[in-house]
């Protein structure tokens, strides 16, 4: 089979195609015929190895190589094979799932647990934008930001791939929501349910004297401080991401948000959609809200297998409007 294989840290020309064969599924795994995947900030920043400071940890890109040769925390196929004790699924199924590798190929094997039917009505491409980034927002929402409905909810990045299912699923909750994104995408996010949508160009949302519940911060940006400025006492701030960089950042931003916390009245999380052990159960919960139409992906631009490494130079750009999905 094909596949891109990270070898080294680097920039994207750095994903070589190769030839390897196709692997076998073992116990609680299933062999996917991959159709489609997708780019996202979780795939460059395992491939840069940036920052430099999380190769230091557990769950890093990895100290001195990549840990992770097949990139691709996305995928949406047709079972080839199924390995031992897997059930509930057989050769032909079409699923969808975020298996934290190796979607950057023409297989993949991906934990059962991983794994869930793929959404009726979607095509492969649509059912590929949706596993980690929806997976994030619902997460962010749902369990860290311990979301109400009723409540006043801002989401900042509301135009990137986590940021346009926060928006949806908050309103799926039962939020009233602010969206805050850059000018060329606010029609785009006011049509996914937005109450309110600031233009980030316009107006600073850490300024504007209101008060919100829940604060799911994707872009970061600003500082700790502001961001807490604009929540109710007992609100909650949850981080998502934050700016790149090739040292320390987002981390930076992450650990001094927890340094603080225990001096302030709202609550901090960092949200860890890598470290869930409910993957297949909150697809299932996905799924639902697909199919009763309440959320939908948002899919910026679609790109041949063979365009892997510019489909990340895009992404990484910042520059997407929801998903950048790989066609395989």
């Amino acid at each position: 089979m094909k596949a891109f294989v990270l070898r080294s840290f680097g920039t994207p020309e750095t994903l070589a195609l190769e030839d390897i064969e196709i692997p076998t599924p073992g116990a609680g795994e299933v062999l996917v015929k991959v159709r489609a995947t997708s780019v996202q900030p979780y795939d460059w920043h395992m491939m840069r190895g940036e920052p430099y400071v999380a190769r230091l940890m557990g769950d890093g890109p990895g100290r001195r190589r990549p840990k992770i040769t097949i990139l691709g925390a996305d995928v949406a196929g047709q079972v080839e094979a199924v390995g031992p004790g897997v059930e509930g699924l057989r050769p032909g199924d079409e699923v969808y799932g975020m298996p934290k590798q190796g979607g950057f190929a023409e297989y993949a094997c991906v934990a059962v647990s991983d794994l869930a039917p793929k959404p009726a009505g979607l095509s492969f491409e649509q059912a590929a934008a949706v596993p980690l980034a929806a997976l994030t927002a619902l997460l962010a929402l749902r369990d860290d930001g311990r979301i109400e409905a009723g409540q006043r909810v801002l989401v900042n990045g509301a135009s990137g791939g986590v940021g346009t299912f926060a928006v949806q699923l908050a309103k799926a909750f039962g939020a009233e929501v602010t969206a805050v994104c850059g000018p060329r995408n606010t029609g785009l996010v006011r049509s996914l349910g937005a109450d309110e949508v600031i233009d980030r160009t316009k107006e600073d949302f850490t300024r504007g004297g209101r008060r919100f519940d829940l604060l799911v911060d994707t872009a970061g940006g600003r500082p700790v401080s502001a961001c807490r400025r604009t929540l109710v006492r007992g609100g909650a701030y949850v981080i998502v991401g934050g700016p790149g960089g090739r040292w320390f950042s987002p981390i930076g931003h992450y650990v001094s948000a927890l340094a603080t916390d225990p001096f302030v009245s709202q609550r901090t999380a960092i949200t860890n959609v890598i470290r869930s052990t409910e993957t297949r159960n909150n697809l299932l919960t996905l799924t639902g809200l697909i199919e009763e139409g309440r959320v939908r992906p948002v899919i910026d631009s679609c790109h041949p297998f063979h365009e892997i490494p510019s489909a990340l130079a895009y992404q990484e750009r910042g520059h997407a409007a929801g998903k950048v999905v790989i066609t395989v």
